[in-house]
């Protein structure tokens, strides 16, 4: 089954606590035609993933009706080029953590993003979406002022850790899609243009496209599109409220999301201020032919309504780009 043009998939990773089977089938129900599988959960499990458990899980999906496009690893990848403390002890698997110590983290979460390539090439998809990490966030607004030194070396740190990842997946034929995004390397227009020059615009670095991210920021997420449209490997379909005016600011005062007296908040498709239309037919003119994948976050709704009525929106939002030019028509008689 296919909503009109492109796919419409779920990403699983706010929904870990389900069993896959019971995930696909709640999809199915809800009028997605498929889920981008997190790695964590028993959804896609990195070190299980041989062939035998990666036809399981494909026979799987099938029998439920469910495609999958893409995997996402995005609590590894946080890893990779993070300052590591004891806040990455909750997201990490027991083997990646193991000692904490901060360096063998790094390198072991490095490792197995490697084998979630692998995994991923067995599996049949070619786009594993997920985070870098930064040790340069800290300094994103700062003082003392940061000397551009300071800055070059955490992009350098960056390259130096991911040009062997990219290099795998150059290897196994898999697109690496960045959800750019406010913690890591890139997390705006300029900082993606950085960090593709960090890396020597390796071919397999891409994007997993969210407007949320960058909306509340007041970046140009319509022009993000097209400023990088051969690298958008993967969509992600988010909404965000913001505020001109709130007692908690874009850095979110240390308040909890869906607190009300923030400037900013995920919500449910339709419920937020991004301008969706827009950005359809910005994939349309880039021909962006992938998944609108939805990842669902609203601290005040229930999430299968929200789920269910995200699926609707989508259906109702989709639309193939033309064929014809309009005004050639004219002269066509009849």
């Amino acid at each position: 089954m296919r909503i009109n043009g492109r796919p419409k998939t779920l990403f699983t990773g706010q929904w870990a606590d389900l069993p896959l089977r019971d995930m696909a089938l709640n999809a199915r129900d809800f009028g997605y035609d498929g889920l981008e599988l997190a790695c964590w959960g028993d959804h896609f499990e990195v070190q299980k993933a041989d062939e035998a458990y990666c036809q399981i899980k494909r026979k799987l999906l099938e029998l439920c009706g469910m495609q999958c496009h893409a995997i996402s690893a995005h609590l590894v990848g946080q890893a990779i080029c993070d300052n590591i403390d004891e806040r990455h002890k909750a997201i990490l698997p027991a083997h990646v953590w193991d000692d904490g110590h901060p360096e063998n983290v790094r390198r072991r979460a490095a490792e197995e993003m490697i084998a979630t390539i692998r995994a991923a090439r067995r599996f049949g998809v070619n786009v594993v979406n997920g985070f870098t990490g930064s040790k340069i966030w800290p300094l994103m607004y700062s003082f003392p002022p940061v000397p551009k030194s300071m800055i070059k070396d955490g992009f350098d740190d960056f390259a130096r850790r991911f040009g062997p990842i990219l290099d795998v997946c150059e290897e196994c034929n898999v697109n690496f899609g960045l959800e750019v995004h406010p913690t890591e390397i890139a997390f705006d227009i300029a900082s993606f243009r950085t960090a593709l020059s960090a890396v020597g615009k390796h071919r397999r670095f891409g994007i997993n496209y969210d407007p949320s991210h960058l909306g509340y920021q007041r970046v140009d997420y319509v022009r993000f599109i097209y400023e990088f449209a051969d690298r958008i490997f993967h969509v992600h379909m988010k909404d965000v409220i913001w505020r001109e005016k709130a007692e908690a600011g874009v850095f979110g005062g240390h308040t909890e999301f869906h607190n009300p007296i923030r400037a900013w908040d995920f919500k449910s498709l339709g419920h937020g201020n991004v301008d969706f239309r827009s950005i359809i037919r910005a994939l349309n003119y880039i021909k962006y032919t992938g998944p609108l994948s939805v990842e669902w976050e609203d601290g005040g709704m229930d999430r299968e309504h929200g789920a269910r009525e995200s699926a609707e929106f989508l259906k109702k939002l989709d639309f193939s780009t033309s064929d014809i030019v309009f005004d050639e028509q004219f002269g066509s008689g009849g």
